[in-house]
């Protein structure tokens, strides 16, 4: 299959979006923000939406949007410690923009086929000059993490402790939040809008249903973002079937096998 261009540039994709999308949802779902990599995916489908009765591309309409709602979700997070306010506007940025995103859609006219593709990806039209701006904000959202992933992962870990230390607990998880919309932005590009959340929090959560240390869970969250992507790929060409389909289905079924596999290493150990 890689005797094509497009299936080159698609294998590309899949590889720069499972190395941002395995890190990300990593400590996304460590801080127990599960729900707002779900609603910056879909703000994204709303920038997308207005970037295209603008007449501009829709992944700078996905990346703006996304940055603005991690902007405002990053701050809220730190404002209250009620989870349950937190997730409210959690809820009413997701409702708000995706009311936006069908106005835009309706305004522009778009056609059907438009928001099948902002709705579910198109991996197989990547092109040079969007493949370039993957590896710009990969590199761009890696080196971020890079930077502050170690003071991060101390503030996820234990945040009373890190606030006493004089580490700026605020400021790490609104640049967090702004690195996952960067990142929901392009895996909305090879997945969709749907279903990149799966791509983000399914290696990512089965990582962490094993219990492996922040190390051997970041790593194994891309591997298994890498699997999930590539194989979706190959299965796809194979069976004609969306890469999105295989994505979700390898992703849910990555997480029970992580369940059959804890199970089993319990009986094991409780065994005489």
């Amino acid at each position: 299959m890689f005797a094509f261009e497009f299936m080159r540039h698609a294998a590309l994709g899949c590889v720069l979006v499972s190395l941002l999308a395995g890190l990300v949802g990593w400590f996304l779902l460590l801080r127990g923000q599960a729900f707002a990599a779900h609603s910056l995916t879909h703000v994204g489908f709303s920038g997308a939406a207005g970037a295209v009765w603008l007449g501009c591309s829709p992944l700078m309409g996905m990346g703006a949007f996304s940055l603005i709602a991690g902007l405002v979700l990053g701050y809220e997070r730190q404002q209250g410690r009620n989870p349950l306010n937190r997730d409210g506007v959690t809820g009413l940025v997701l409702s708000a923009s995706l009311g936006l995103g069908m106005l835009f859609l309706h305004l522009s006219n778009g056609a059907s086929s438009m928001v099948t593709t902002l709705l579910f990806g198109d991996v197989l039209g990547l092109s040079w000059a969007s493949l370039q701006v993957l590896i710009g904000v990969t590199l761009l959202c890696c080196a971020a993490l890079a930077v502050f992933g170690r003071p991060l992962l101390f503030a996820s870990l234990n945040p009373e402790m890190a606030l006493a230390r004089g580490v700026p607990v605020r400021g790490l998880s609104v640049a967090l939040m702004l690195v996952s919309a960067l990142a929901c932005a392009v895996c909305s590009e090879i997945a969709g809008a749907l279903l990149s959340f799966s791509l983000m929090v399914g290696p990512a959560a089965t990582a962490l249903r094993l219990g492996l240390s922040p190390l051997w869970g970041m790593v194994s969250s891309v591997v298994m973002a890498l699997a999930l992507s590539l194989g979706g790929l190959a299965l796809s060409w194979q069976t004609d079937v969306p890469v999105p389909f295989w994505i979700g289905a390898g992703a849910l079924a990555l997480y029970l096998a992580a369940g059959g596999v804890m199970r089993f290493v319990g009986l094991r150990v409780r065994a005489p």
